[in-house]
């Protein structure tokens, strides 16, 4: 099972984290409910479908994170080839290759749409797992991760714990009145709590 790397990299005491499978699930989950809730005009269904398989490369490159120390160039260029692998074969190879490129441009609603929901969807586990205690910016360990300039200036603004950080640094793609109110009422409330509604 491929479990997402940036977790370990934040020194999570925690047996077991999301999966990457759990992780695209979580993403159309999101997708849908905020196109029920708010009026986005996109074509779900290919959002979905841009969900579903943008993380096809990481069945090859893993999940590189900006601490691996890549370029986001370089990223793409053996994202894409990963992703070739992958759908090796396949005769509509071409199609979804386009699909997963479309996702990383985040140029068209749907591609911007979906970047949001897997960044927010991530943003909501990283909260869940610092209510947890299983996150903490505190540790020892963590101590490389603040000396990184963002993050830092971060820290200093107020941010006080890893899923402020997470939210904050994914904060210029969340454009739009919808996607801000849902980062906010993230970032401000126990998102665990709401599991006994």
């Amino acid at each position: 099972m491929l479990l997402g790397s940036g977790w370990k990299n934040w020194n999570i005491s925690r047996d077991r984290v999301e999966s990457v499978a759990e992780h695209i699930y979580g993403t159309c989950i999101l997708a849908i409910a905020i196109d029920s809730e708010y009026e986005i005009e996109v074509d779900l269904e290919k959002v979905v479908f841009m969900l579903v398989i943008h993380e096809l490369e990481e069945i090859y490159i893993g999940d590189l994170t900006p601490f691996d120390k890549i370029s986001i160039e370089e990223k793409r260029n053996i994202g894409k080839e990963a992703v070739i692998k992958v759908l090796d074969g396949m005769l509509k190879q071409e199609e979804y290759v386009k699909l997963t490129k479309e996702f990383n441009d985040a140029i068209t609603n749907e591609a911007k749409f979906a970047k949001i929901c897997d960044k927010l969807e991530c943003d909501i586990q990283c909260k869940i797992y610092c209510e947890e205690k299983c996150l903490d910016i505190n540790k020892a360990e963590n101590q490389v991760y603040l000396k990184n300039e963002f993050i830092n200036k971060l820290i200093k603004q107020g941010e006080n714990s890893i899923s402020d950080l997470f939210i904050e640094n994914d904060r210029n793609i969340f454009k739009g009145e919808e996607v801000e109110e849902i980062a906010n009422y993230v970032k401000e409330n126990d998102i665990l709590k709401l599991r006994d509604y």
